[in-house]
């Protein structure tokens, strides 16, 4: 089976505050990271060999998977940085530059490898993806998913003549100027003979620079149009949306952890509820260690993260409570991502502990 090379060396600036204190691929659904359900994902299809380029908050990314042994794969990093002064400063140098780093150290790149972003959750069947690229001899191959053309706006899009072979692409282009509905995953296949188009120690991306260089040579660079869940988190507000899809039971192969206590209600270990004293209407999934006062309502989809509080007579409705978030008594919180630290609402607007002008008062349930 193929290698795979997992880019997650990206700031993750659009989706802020979620990133302030971990990157981008360690964000949280129901409770795992991102980057967890793609590795057992490639582990499935018995892609055993990851590299993963790292950058910003790379040591939260290296220690929670470590070589990767828990899920039967081998996993190496590649740090993209530099020592300047004695700090540590991260510097990305673009999709496919972090690919040449790579193999011109070691030249891992030494068969078929699956290319993929750490931000977003798949469950492609990578093994007839890479069947097919293969038939077709490619050289490199986009795994596209058919969008609505009122949505191409949002994507990079591929166009393709009727054997799938690649003409050109549009960068998130307007309706009526598509020439395509065949949106970009940010999934490539790849041979090693493409790594001899990328020029050594310099920024240079896959999108931008690769694949016009493809179409211009006239190589044998193929779209594959595929049906399958592509779940991307590319703002704070798909984030809110992805949760709430989740925690529906929408998604295959993304179980609810805990105990079903009630319809619908799934507890974790620990937990202190007076069920006759509190209203909570699932799907709802209640953490490890949490407390709900009387006179407290949650209403699902709604995901509480292990050692919250809400005090009494407090709302939480479809909302995510990240880990050791108290919620004021009597406060109503709807529709939003909350933590200790702030909360962002469905639109992005992110409001801080502390801010005089809101009327709303939570916090950290450590403190």
């Amino acid at each position: 089976m193929a290698k795979a090379m997992i880019l997650a060396a990206g700031q993750g600036t659009r989706v802020r505050p979620l990133t302030k204190d971990i990157p981008k691929p360690m964000i949280p659904i129901l409770g795992k990271p991102v980057l967890e359900y793609i590795i057992e994902h490639l582990a499935r299809h018995g892609v055993r060999e990851i590299m993963i380029n790292v950058a910003f908050m790379h040591r939260k990314i290296e220690e929670y998977f470590g070589d990767g042994h828990r899920w039967g794969v081998e996993i190496g990093y590649s740090y993209e940085g530099a020592y300047e002064h004695g700090d540590i400063v991260p510097r990305p140098i673009g999709s496919a530059g972090g690919m040449k780093h790579i193999q011109d150290n070691s030249g891992f790149f030494d068969e078929t490898t699956l290319v993929l972003c750490g931000d977003a959750i798949i469950d492609l069947d990578i093994t007839a993806a890479v069947a097919e690229h293969k038939a077709k001899g490619a050289i490199a191959s986009v795994v596209t998913l058919d969008v609505p053309l009122s949505e191409v706006k949002n994507y990079g899009i591929v166009v393709s003549d009727e054997d799938g072979r690649i003409i050109s692409f549009q960068e998130k282009p307007a309706p009526e100027e598509a020439k395509s509905t065949l949106a970009s995953t940010g999934i490539y296949i790849f041979e090693p003979a493409v790594m001899d188009m990328v020029p050594s120690g310099k920024v240079y991306d896959i999108g931008s620079e690769l694949f016009p260089a493809l179409v211009a040579q006239g190589k044998p660079f193929f779209a594959q149009n595929r049906f399958f869940n592509w779940i991307d988190i590319g703002r704070v507000t798909d984030y809110w949306t992805v949760l709430q899809r989740v925690l529906r039971g929408e998604v295959a192969q993304m179980d609810m952890p805990g105990k079903e206590v009630r319809p619908g209600v799934f507890v974790g270990l620990n937990t202190h509820i007076d069920w006759d004293k509190v209203n909570i209407e699932g799907p709802v999934y209640i953490g490890s260690s949490v407390k709900i006062e009387e006179g407290a309502t949650i209403i699902g989809p709604t995901w509480i993260g292990h050692g919250s509080h809400i005090r009494k007579g407090a709302t939480v409705v479809r909302s995510v409570l990240f880990e050791y978030t108290r919620i004021g008594a009597s406060m109503t919180f709807a529709e939003m991502i909350v933590s200790a630290r702030y909360y962002v609402d469905r639109t992005g607007h992110t409001v801080y502990v502390g801010d005089d002008r809101c009327p709303l008062r939570w916090g950290d349930a450590r403190g």
